[in-house]
């Protein structure tokens, strides 16, 4: 683990993206909440936040954060699920594993409630979009 002790508190925050690639018809379906296992998008929020908040027992040698706050939004486009997670912490390191963290769960929780409606779904582009520390 790194030694970050020598380092000031700050105000940090990360953001982050990826999506769910679908089939038009298992969209349809997401926005009537149609699908067998309910409302996916609150079931993923939840699980995106909890991954948030436990990332350093997730990701080896990742420091344990007191998380401000996480959020957790999607944009439900024709053939995918845009996710966006961003997380903020007063600390010494960091917050961009838990923004990770939180929308790659968000992309697994979503495909884990849709699989039975669509065999073809595809993770992508998950990445760091944004980060800051004042």
């Amino acid at each position: 683990m790194v030694d970050i002790g020598a380092k000031p508190v700050q105000t940090r925050s990360a953001s982050a993206a990826g999506y769910l690639l679908c089939q038009p018809e298992t969209i349809t379906k997401l926005r009537e909440q149609a699908l067998p296992k309910g409302d996916v998008l609150a079931v993923a929020r939840i699980a995106a936040i909890q991954a948030a908040k436990r990332t350093d027992e997730l990701i080896p040698l990742c420091h344990s954060l007191p998380l401000d706050q996480i959020t957790v939004d999607f944009v439900v486009g024709m053939d995918r699920v845009e996710i966006t997670a961003t997380a903020s912490t007063s600390a010494k390191t960091g917050v961009e594993m838990e923004a990770l963290t939180a929308v790659s769960v968000a992309a697994l929780t979503l495909y884990d409630m849709m699989k039975a409606a669509d065999k073809t779904m595809c993770i992508g582009d998950i990445r760091v979009t944004k980060k800051s520390k004042t």
